[in-house]
């Protein structure tokens, strides 16, 4: 049993920082840098990591699932340039306060496998509604940042589109549309419940 007179761990702690350290400002500024960049480095290649389409489809929730959808017919999956769009490409910002604010965001996916929330088809196919909409507002918010990635309305050659096409891009445009008001369900399945208003 320690004696009262012994100061506790956040005395001793306290004491230690305001206490003239016995190493060199200099030795302790280039550990610090040091210990930044490693921490840095790892942190960021954590980040890169989870921005993979393999660790997204890791758990057969998303593989079974929604990736399943997704690479059986879809235009993102397989075209004639062969340009192919990966999970990251669609869900997740490439600019880094964005990507940062989305993964925090998708932090709350983790806690739903932990808890068993899509761990079934059936699970799935019961939420898949509140699914599609959550990201289709999250998207719209976003003004479709990760659609503009690659597709814009400034880039687009609007006299190679087709009549109807050019109209509703025009039409978005003056409207201030985003993607994902007209192009739900390009990639995955629309939820069988939908309501026609969403269509």
């Amino acid at each position: 049993m320690a004696s009262s007179d012994q100061p506790g761990v956040i005395k001793r702690l306290w004491r230690g920082l305001r206490t003239p350290s016995r190493f060199s400002l200099g030795f302790l500024l280039i550990t610090g840098i040091v210990a930044g960049v490693v921490l840095w480095g790892g942190f960021n290649t954590l980040v890169e990591m989870t921005n993979k389409e393999a660790f997204c489809i890791s758990c057969h929730e998303m593989r079974d699932n929604v990736y399943k959808e997704y690479s059986e017919n879809t235009i993102h999956y397989t075209n004639r340039t062969g340009v192919r769009a990966t999970c990251p490409d669609c869900h997740v910002p490439r600019e880094w306060w964005p990507k940062m604010k989305r993964k925090i965001q998708a932090s709350r996916e983790l806690y739903g496998k932990l808890v068993g929330t899509i761990d079934t088809r059936e699970k799935f196919e019961a939420k898949r509604l509140q699914l599609a909409q959550s990201e289709w507002a999250r998207m719209k918010a976003a003004d479709s940042l990760e659609c503009r990635n690659c597709h814009t309305l400034t880039s687009m050659d609007k006299e190679k589109q087709k009549p109807r096409a050019k109209k509703s891009h025009e039409l978005a445009a003056k409207n201030n549309e985003t993607c994902i008001d007209c192009h739900k369900g390009i990639a995955h399945h629309k939820p069988k419940n939908m309501p026609e208003d969403e269509e």
